[in-house]
């Protein structure tokens, strides 16, 4: 098992990210929330992970912050919840915007997220509100401050990662064309729009 990385951030393409550790390659997939919390292409970073063995592939998922991937851990527990749709849990939502809308029962809120249905939000609830994590309330980071990292056009950038995450792929332009993109790196841009498609 592989349980946590140190290298340099080679690439961060949501979701995908890639880190040198030792000469060595991983690639990992990481929810957007991690995403924010990243530094800049070419720095150190540190990343608790969670790797899944399937017949065809070995995936490995990778987290700022050792609250995310408990988080993670438990979300993949609940009946009808696996990597791709906990991925886009806590894509869509904080930590703590999520332990909010477990505690406060809300549905509707569980729903906006991409392969949540009613039936596996309400599971969601039930299973997970006394399993959360006490530490998996902090707020996320939201300074940004890697900035746009990646080359081309960080509209189409953020359409991309948006349809990676489960969105279809109308859903994900409706979402970044009512985000004033005007001089924001990917990054922003799909933050906002996740934000808007929350609301």
């Amino acid at each position: 098992m592989i349980g946590r990385l140190h290298g340099v951030l080679l690439r961060k393409e949501p979701p995908a990210l890639l880190v040198d550790v030792g000469g060595v390659g991983y690639e990992l997939e990481a929810p957007m929330t991690v995403f924010y919390e990243l530094p800049a292409v070419g720095e150190k970073v540190t990343l608790h992970t969670h790797l899944v063995v399937r017949e065809d592939a070995h995936l490995l998922y990778g987290f700022v912050r050792e609250a995310q991937r408990r988080l993670f851990r438990e979300l993949l527990k609940v009946n009808g919840v696996g990597p791709r749709v906990a991925l886009a849990v806590l894509s869509g939502l904080s930590d703590e915007e999520f332990c909010r809308s477990v505690a406060e029962e809300d549905i509707a809120r569980l729903t906006k997220v991409p392969g949540i249905g009613r039936k596996t939000a309400e599971r969601l609830v039930i299973e997970m509100r006394d399993k959360l994590p006490a530490d998996s309330v902090l707020p996320t980071a939201t300074s940004g401050a890697a900035g746009p990292v990646v080359a081309g056009d960080p509209v189409s950038e953020a359409v991309s990662a948006l349809v990676a995450l489960g969105y279809k792929p109308n859903e994900a332009s409706r979402a970044v064309r009512a985000v004033p993109t005007q001089g924001l790196g990917a990054e922003e841009i799909i933050r906002q729009a996740l934000k808007g498609m929350a609301i």
